[in-house]
């Protein structure tokens, strides 16, 4: 019960749900979220210490940069989180604009995005969001 309580605090915030919604889409490195969102460094930290601890984010590192990512769903109530994510992830202008800022940083040569290229062709959430809509 714990474990769905910190879920759901978690998702209680729009930086935190804007941070996800990026997250649907690929690994992304926190000075991209920085970018993106238009916050501090120490801010998008705090954000994503939140996320981790309620189990929705991975982070990893890569010499300077960090990386976070959509952690594995391993409960039916994280699925189902996981699901949600994905089926609203374009339907407010904020979620659509920063998906469309994130495609503009990976176009820029020397971002710590390049990380994270190879990881987005092999993002089993965006792949489950594909499926969904070919199938």
């Amino acid at each position: 019960m714990q474990q769905a309580v910190e879920m759901f605090k978690a998702l209680g915030d729009e930086t935190r749900l804007r941070i996800l919604n990026l997250l649907t889409e690929r690994e992304v490195c926190v000075c991209d979220m920085v970018d993106i969102l238009q916050l501090g460094q120490s801010k998008v930290s705090r954000h994503l210490a939140v996320l981790r601890h309620a189990g929705l984010v991975d982070g990893r590192r890569d010499g300077m940069w960090v990386f976070y990512r959509l952690a594995t769903a391993r409960a039916d109530l994280h699925r189902q989180i996981r699901d949600w994510l994905l089926a609203i992830r374009h339907q407010n202008a904020d979620s659509r604009q920063d998906l469309q800022r994130l495609g503009e940083l990976a176009e820029l040569p020397e971002r710590c995005l390049e990380g994270a290229q190879e990881t987005a062709m092999t993002n089993p959430v965006s792949q489950h969001f594909d499926r969904q809509l070919i199938g």
